[in-house]
């Protein structure tokens, strides 16, 4: 008699990688909406843009490796990577540089190492990265948030921005300006005292303007997976509480020099990074130990790149660095067998 042999797991928990990432595409809508608010038609443009570079370069590399293109392309998960990375870039970005930045992730990052399941490192981040290393000026072009900026581009005039580089009716500078943690980090290098920066109007009422409802806008979509199980708290958890931890020993010490810790978590992309980028299921740990310990290394991470280090964010050299901690993690973390002493 012949015997159907199936391989582990034998329990399925019935979520399919479709079904996940589009609760994941649905709980990055709100952050998104905001972000089109106060920084203009240039997101939604990043968006589209990096999401067809996706589709076409994860493509063409199945093409060649003759595999099934559509079945991997309805996963969704290049079209969730492509939508993390144009979030990350400033919002003028030429298309270009989210072109090379997307299509990096796509074929560097994930079909190189034999595609979703396979790669290390968390594809978004690896392509940001190299787009921070290799064009710097580009990527730190940021625009002004909706209230402060001078002049607030149109749908075409931003069209032109994007494809053409073109300005037709302002200035850069009327424009663009520092972020929030640029202008800190800048500012506290010319010793002056952070409660006199933070009393400008680009730092809003916490970290930056605007910033405030993006942030809220990522947890909520976070606090969405959570309920939904398509993440667990200990990432997210400890990376904040690693972050909280640290940088309120640093305030404690100094407040003039380094800013609350309340600062550190509302600024920038930190909440987005802790809820959807460091809880990438393939790059990050498994077992429970291990992130923990994994999160918590990216909370530690971020503050010293950010307060020591040359860039003023450093959530993508973060979650880079501890990819490459996971598998040893888990391995010093697995759980003990059922059965076994």
């Amino acid at each position: 008699m012949k015997f159907k042999t199936l391989s582990s797991p034998h329990i399925h928990s019935g979520n399919r990688i479709k079904h996940l990432m589009l609760w994941v595409i649905a709980a990055l809508i709100p952050g998104s909406v905001f972000m089109i608010y106060f920084f203009g038609w240039g997101v939604l443009f990043n968006i589209v843009i990096a999401s067809m570079v996706a589709c076409v370069a994860e493509a063409c590399v199945l093409k060649l490796r003759r595999r099934a293109i559509f079945d991997t392309l309805q996963d969704g998960s290049a079209f969730v990577c492509a939508w993390l990375l144009a979030l990350a870039l400033p919002p003028l970005a030429p298309w270009w540089l989210t072109t090379v930045g997307c299509g990096f992730a796509i074929i560097c990052g994930k079909q190189l190492y034999g595609g979703l399941g396979y790669n290390p490192f968390n594809p978004a981040m690896l392509g940001y990265a190299v787009l921070l290393v290799s064009f710097p000026k580009d990527m730190s072009q940021w625009i002004l948030p909706q209230g402060l900026a001078h002049y607030h581009l149109s749908f075409y005039e931003t069209y032109l921005a994007v494809f053409q580089q073109q300005l037709p009716t302002a200035n850069w500078d009327a424009i663009s300006g520092a972020t929030p943690l640029d202008t800190l980090k800048t500012n506290v290098n010319l010793n002056q005292y952070v409660r006199h920066i933070v009393t400008r109007p680009l730092f809003g009422y916490v970290s930056g303007y605007g910033w405030e409802f993006i942030s809220l806008a990522w947890l909520c979509g976070g606090l969405l997976l959570l309920w939904r199980r398509i993440i667990t708290w200990h990432i997210p958890i400890s990376l904040l509480l690693a972050l909280t931890i640290v940088a309120s020993i640093f305030w404690l010490v100094n407040d003039n020099v380094y800013p609350s810790p309340l600062f550190h978590i509302t600024a920038s992309s930190t909440l987005l990074a802790a809820f959807f980028i460091a809880t990438d299921p393939v790059s990050a740990c498994t077992s429970n130990k291990g992130k923990i310990i994994y999160g918590a290394g990216i909370g530690i991470l971020i503050y010293f790149i950010r307060t020591f280090g040359a860039y003023s964010d450093g959530i993508a050299f973060a979650v880079l660095l501890m990819n490459s901690t996971a598998p040893a993690l888990d391995y010093f973390t697995k759980p003990r067998v059922f059965g076994r002493t």
